[in-house]
Formats: structure tokens, C-alpha cells, sequence
């Protein structure tokens, strides 16, 4: 997509600014989209409640007919979706489009929960109880710039689902697809107001879903200090959260482990979008019998790395989302020890190479905070209790790998990890079918997973007196 346009989002909404979307890739303009103001704000809240009221009373296996339809719309519209985010987001196109896949299986599988939110019979003297489980009303979803379609899906799927409705704001650097997946939920025969897509300042739009007292719930993605703020000011209502958060994710690499696997593989674990992952793993542990190794083998893994044009298909890692962010990533790589770097295209773009550092130890910057770009930390450990000690030397508890021979190392590792996804010989963190979140500060609750819609209703407990 080339030369700028304008997307206007839903009806109602009060545009009196604009502000500029750019491709990271070319610092060219994109788009340029209409912000969603205080006033604007309020009205789609205010229809979205008015629309709660029947969109609750669809029949479930209605409900679930809809979802599946968007779904079905989105599969359709896939190339145009991915497209959209290679220019908005600079994502490699074969990213973008298992990105938009997502939100298609999201849907399909949210699809499955109207007709499967089920309460109980429990056996009491004197009468009947039994629980239904209710939707909470208006949810507020606050979208990212990294993942912007997987992770709305991830919030407004299951919420739909359950039977409430939606208003969702995108993150200002990338609502493009946001607001396209608003025009196809429609297309799709979603009743109007059902789900609504908000692009506008996190300052007014996202504060708004946090104060206003028809917004039941705020779904959050973002960083912890932020997380922080959302989760404070939702406590003045008593306000529902989930919250997914910041991450400084292990990759443990003990001794016994397949070397060449775990280092041809230790790239994609931190490098996928640019290092713009909650879930990258950041710090590599190595034992400190095959550290040398490990290294020598992950210098021509990291050489390896295509970084070009996300348009293209043999492309691999993309820019960085701003000239901003590329500044902030670089500043914490001009403090360290820099060990080898991968390779970066020449000429417009917010580009950055693949890093690899070794700290001094355990307290570096490059070991505690999150960079959030393609700069990873490697450090020794002696023995699997130092290797957790490590691993769990953090206030993040999101994701890992542990790369081991030992099954039951493995096991045990894993049970001592403070983590909420992690995988053993693998670098996967994320499927829709399986509940994905965070421990200490990288998060609050659990999205996917078969009890996903759960997260947004109310058990109402029911007594019938019989006698």
C-alpha cells in the first residue's frame, strides 16, 4: 500500500484530529487517521451499552453463527489484513499473514463458547440452587503496536462471545488493521455497536475506558508501568482487569541439550518481529561447560538472519516500529559489551541490527530491563539450581525455553520456572487453544484457552425454595 489515505472508523465518533501512520520499513506515510476525541469517546460507549442489551439476549447458537461468519470474512479479506500490517507495522509478510490467520482461528474457536457457558445444579436442603454465568457489559480492549491483530482478537473474540460488548482502541502508530477488522465484523452481520474500533491517544480513549462506569472490564497489552496506572485507576471502581504485560523471558540452554538445535533455533526466540515480543527470550542462560560452544555456534545463526524488506517473502526480521524506539534499543547497545551483530539494510528505514551482548553479570541493564528489540543478553550458569535462580532474578514472569536432554530436568525446571508459558526444546509460546498469561509483574489473568470467555462474565448464584 502506497501513498497516504484516510480510514474512517464507525459512525459517531468525533474526529477533530489527525495523526499520521508511517511505514517503518520506508518512513514513508501511509495513512493518515482521524482520532477519536473525549466526546467521541463517550458516545460509542454509550451505544455500545444501549447494544449490550439485546446482543446479550442472541441466542447462543445465533451468537456463535456471527463469530463464525467473521471469522469467515477475515479469512477473505487475509492478504488485504497482512498487507495492511506489513505497511503499518512493518511485520515480514509471512508473519502478517499467520498474524491475521490468528484472529480467523481466534473467532472460530471463541465461536464454540456461547453454547458451552455453562452453570451448575448444587445439591441444597430445601429447594434448588443453580449458577448462570453473565456477561459483564461494555469491555474495553487496549491494543498494542506489536501485535496489533493477534491481540485484539485474543481480547475481543472471547468477550463477544460471552455475550458483551466492545470497544477496542488500537494503538496510535498502527490502526490499520483494527479499524479494518471493524469494517468486516460488520460486513459480517455483527449487530451495529456491538464492536467498535476507537483509534485515538491512549491519554484520552484508553483513559476513558479506565474511568467510564459502563466499561465493566479493561483488557490491557502493553508495558508494566502502564499496566500499573490502568490497574490502579480501574481499583477506584472496582473495575475488572486483565493484564499482559512486560517480559524478560529465559532461554535455559543446560549442557545436555541438542547445541546446534538450541543455537540455530536461539535467533527466531528473540528475533521474531524485530525483539518486539513480550515473549522474546532475552537472556539466554548457557552452562558454563559449553558457553564457548554455545557462542560459537550462534554467531553464524545470528549472521543468518534475514533482515530486509518485510514485503518480501524470504525476509525474516523487519524494521523496528519508530525512529523513536530504534534510538531507545541503540542506547542500551552503546552501554554494552557487544559480542557480534547480524546484518542491516542501508538507507530509509528504522532499522537495527541483531545483537548479541555478554553482561558483566546478572545485574547489567541488558539483563534486567526490557529492551524490547533485537538484542539479546547471554550469560553463564554452574548447575540447574544457579539456572533457575537466574531465570526467576527478575520482577517478569511471561515466558521461556528450556533446552535439556533430561526429561525429567525438564519436568522439574519447568515446575520451578516463575513463568506462565514455557516451552522445552522449542521457542513456541502462544495457541489459541491453550491459556496464555503471566506471573509477578508481566501480567494479571489468562486470554485463550478454553476458558477464555469465562474471563468475561459474572457467576450469578440462583436459590429456589421448593417447600
Amino acid at each position: 500500500m502506497t501513498g497516504a489515505s484516510v480510514f474512517r472508523q464507525n459512525k459517531g465518533v468525533d474526529p477533530v484530529t489527525a495523526s499520521q501512520v508511517i511505514n517503518p520499513a520506508t518512513g514513508e506515510v501511509v495513512a493518515s487517521i482521524e482520532a477519536t476525541e473525549l466526546a467521541g469517546t463517550d458516545a460509542a460507549i454509550d451505544r455500545a451499552q444501549r447494544a449490550f442489551a439485546s446482543w446479550r439476549e442472541v441466542a447462543p447458537g445465533d451468537r456463535a453463527r456471527l463469530l463464525r461468519r467473521f471469522a469467515e470474512a477475515v479469512d477473505t479479506d487475509l492478504e488485504r489484513l497482512a498487507e495492511l500490517e506489513v505497511a503499518n507495522a512493518g511485520h515480514t509478510v509471512g508473519n502478517a499473514r499467520w498474524e491475521a490467520g490468528n484472529v480467523r482461528d481466534v473467532l472460530h474457536f471463541a465461536a464454540g463458547m456461547p453454547e458451552r457457558l455453562l452453570g451448575d445444579q448444587i445439591p441444597v436442603a430445601g429447594g434448588v440452587d443453580i449458577t448462570f454465568r453473565e456477561p459483564l457489559g461494555v469491555v474495553g480492549v487496549i491494543v498494542p503496536w506489536n501485535f496489533p491483530m493477534p491481540i485484539a482478537g485474543w481480547g475481543f473474540a472471547p468477550a463477544l462471545a460471552a455475550g458483551n460488548t466492545v470497544v477496542l482502541k488500537p494503538a496510535e502508530l498502527t490502526p490499520l488493521t483494527a479499524l479494518r477488522l471493524g469494517e468486516l465484523a460488520l460486513a459480517a452481520g455483527l449487530p451495529e455497536d456491538v464492536f467498535q474500533v476507537l483509534p485515538g491517544k491512549g491519554a484520552v480513549v484508553g483513559q476513558r475506558f479506565v474511568t467510564h462506569p459502563a466499561v465493566r472490564k479493561v483488557v490491557f497489552t502493553g508495558s508494566t508501568e502502564v499496566g500499573k496506572q490502568i490497574m490502579a485507576g480501574c481499583a477506584e471502581q472496582v473495575k475488572r482487569v486483565t493484564l499482559e504485560l512486560g517480559g524478560k523471558s529465559a532461554n535455559i540452554v543446560f549442557a545436555d541439550a541438542d547445541l546446534e538445535r538450541a543455537a540455530a533455533t536461539a535467533p527466531y526466540g528473540v528475533f521474531d518481529n524485530a525483539g518486539q515480543d513480550c515473549c522474546a527470550r532475552s537472556r539466554i542462560l548457557v552452562q558454563r561447560s559449553v558457553f564457548d560452544r554455545f557462542l560459537e555456534l550462534l554467531e553464524p545463526a545470528v549472521h543468518g538472519v534475514r533482515v530486509g524488506d518485510p514485503a518480501d517473502a524470504a525476509t525474516e526480521m523487519g524494521p523496528l516500529i519508530s525512529a523513536a524506539h530504534r534510538a531507545k534499543v541503540a542506547g542500551y547497545v552503546e552501554q554494552a559489551n557487544v559480542a557480534f551483530q547480524g546484518t542491516r539494510p542501508e538507507g530509509p528505514g528504522f532499522w537495527y541490527p541483531p545483537t548479541v551482548v555478554l553482561p558483566d553479570g546478572p545485574d547489567d541493564r541488558v539483563v534486567r530491563e526490557e529492551i524490547f528489540g533485537p538484542v539479546v543478553a547471554v550469560l553463564p550458569f554452574d548447575d540447574e539450581a544457579d539456572a533457575i535462580r537466574i531465570a526467576n532474578d527478575t520482577e517478569y514472569g511471561l515466558s521461556g525455553s528450556i533446552w535439556t536432554g533430561d526429561v525429567g530436568r525438564a519436568l522439574r525446571v519447568s515446575r520451578a520456572v516463575e513463568a506462565g508459558n514455557l516451552s522445552v526444546n522449542s521457542h513456541s509460546s502462544v495457541r489459541y487453544w491453550t491459556p496464555f498469561g503471566g506471573f509477578k509483574q508481566s501480567g494479571l489473568g489468562r486470554e485463550l484457552g478454553p476458558d477464555a470467555a469465562l474471563a468475561f462474565t459474572e457467576t450469578k448464584n440462583v436459590f429456589i425454595a421448593t417447600n
